[in-house]
């Protein structure tokens, strides 16, 4: 495990503070979970955006193969 010092805005360690409080849960245990959380949504959010532009450029490349395709079949 690795220690780390962390600055917090005052209403976020509030609301934190309560939330642990009410959940019996350890501080280090919850910000732990909290930001793997944070994190899984983020990858998936950066997994979005080169799937998307991926997609974009899968769909350029096709439109290019079928318009060949189309020419191929005009001249038979």
């Amino acid at each position: 495990m690795k220690t780390l010092s962390l600055k917090l805005d005052d209403h976020i360690f509030d609301e934190t503070e309560k939330v642990v409080s009410e959940l019996n849960l350890a501080r280090n245990r919850y910000i732990n979970e909290a930001l793997n959380l944070y994190n899984q949504f983020n990858k998936r959010r950066v997994l979005k955006k080169k799937l998307s532009n991926e997609s974009k450029l899968v769909a350029q490349s096709s439109s290019e193969v079928l318009a060949e395709f189309e020419k191929m079949v005009d001249e038979i």
